[in-house]
């Protein structure tokens, strides 16, 4: 038992200095930058907005952003707003009424579109129930989403995301990309797993790696983590410090049809006619968030974790001893003939520690040592 009990704690001390190296000092504080591009164009023909051309203004949302970008998907279109009075949604449970009273003029709907006018509009049938008149962008927004995503085309576009990371410890810098004059490398590669310096990605890809389907996130939208992570060592050749890439889903994928799934957001885009008068088509729009994350560290040799590495060991081989014994001594049911063989060294030496003096009684070594000691000083002394 103590034979294996100390190979596996030299296992152990090998494994934390070898294998994690435990004789470098390690630089965990990276700083990194990322910037994005998108390419690709796809072209929709829809009632609302008519046959149209996408390009990355129009379906990359904010142009910059700071370690992440977003790409609209699917869209609701409510064109031709205008600033009026019309009738609240039926699906506003606080605009519902059957009188004007239940309308408070200057009240605004909650969780609703507009102000209320004080007027109840019905559908012109008895006894029914209607909406309330509202002060608002008319009409108000739609609600019926399309059947398929938008663009569901951009599965093919492309994202070059550009990493440049520096460890300010070792001053080490490097980036993501290969270190060649030749534009037209970036032109033509795309990422694979064997190839580490082509960040050009696609984006049904990248869906595709965290897990899910491109064409069922793009009708709600989600948010897609893409980790870039450098672990490098500079006892060898920075050359050798490549990132590595990994890719999940951040959002709940298995609440796709709850109440709070998917991404969304709106905005609009105003006009004025030619009689002064403003406004505007409102756009939800639906769509991928991807979230760039970077970690990283960096480790090269130095003396002091080496020392500290190497003394934790020996007093972890030393521990394992006393362990070792407390066990075998105590706790095991074959206690006792433990404990014989291993104070039998110490019974057997004190043994030999006796001697037999001329009239047969036992004395020890020391004993003897003493008695020769006085015999001397007695044939020292003066005769007077």
């Amino acid at each position: 038992v103590g034979v294996i009990l100390k190979r596996g704690l030299w296992r152990l001390h090998r494994w934390v200095f070898v294998v994690k190296k435990g004789y470098q000092e390690v630089d965990t504080s990276v700083q990194s930058s990322v910037i994005t591009k998108l390419k690709g164009v796809a072209f929709t023909n829809t009632s609302e907005l008519g046959e149209r051309l996408w390009d990355v203004v129009d379906y990359v949302i904010p142009p910059q952003g700071e370690n992440v970008f977003f790409i609209v998907t699917n869209v609701i279109v409510t064109p031709n707003q205008r600033q009026g009075m019309c009738p609240e949604s039926f699906g506003i449970p606080d605009a519902v009424c059957s009188k004007n009273s239940d309308c408070s003029e200057g009240e605004a709907v909650i969780a609703g579109n507009g102000v209320k006018t004080g007027r109840c509009l019905k559908t012109g049938l008895v006894n029914t129930t209607g909406t309330c008149e509202i002060f608002a962008w008319c009409p108000v927004e739609k609600k019926k989403k399309p059947k398929k995503p938008l663009l569901g085309k951009a599965e093919n576009f492309t994202v070059y995301i550009k990493n440049s990371i520096r460890f300010p410890k070792f001053d080490f810098s490097k980036t993501n990309i290969l270190e060649i004059n030749e534009d037209s490398y970036l032109k033509t590669c795309r990422y694979s797993k064997d190839d580490h310096y082509c960040p050009i990605f696609y984006l049904g890809k990248i869906v595709s790696w965290a897990g899910s389907e491109f064409q069922i996130m793009a009708m709600e939208g989600g948010v897609i983590g893409i980790q870039i992570e450098w672990d490098c060592d500079l006892d060898k050749s920075g050359s050798l410090c490549h990132p590595h890439y990994s890719f999940t889903r951040l959002d709940n994928k298995f609440k796709e049809k709850s109440a709070s799934s998917g991404y969304n957001f709106r905005f609009a885009k105003y006009y004025r006619d030619a009689e002064g008068k403003d406004y505007r088509t409102l756009i939800k729009a639906y769509g991928i968030r991807f979230d760039i994350m970077v970690n990283g560290k960096a480790g090269k040799f130095n003396i002091i974790p080496t020392i500290i590495n190497i003394g934790s060991g020996l007093a972890l081989m030393g521990a394992g001893a006393f362990f070792c014994d407390l066990v075998l001594l105590y706790i095991i049911k074959k206690s006792n003939f433990y404990r014989d063989k291993k104070f039998e060294e110490v019974k057997s030496s004190s043994k030999k520690s006796l001697c037999v003096n001329v009239n047969g009684k036992i004395k020890s070594k020391s004993q003897n040592a003493l008695d020769q000691l006085k015999q001397l000083q007695t044939q020292e002394e003066p005769i007077l």
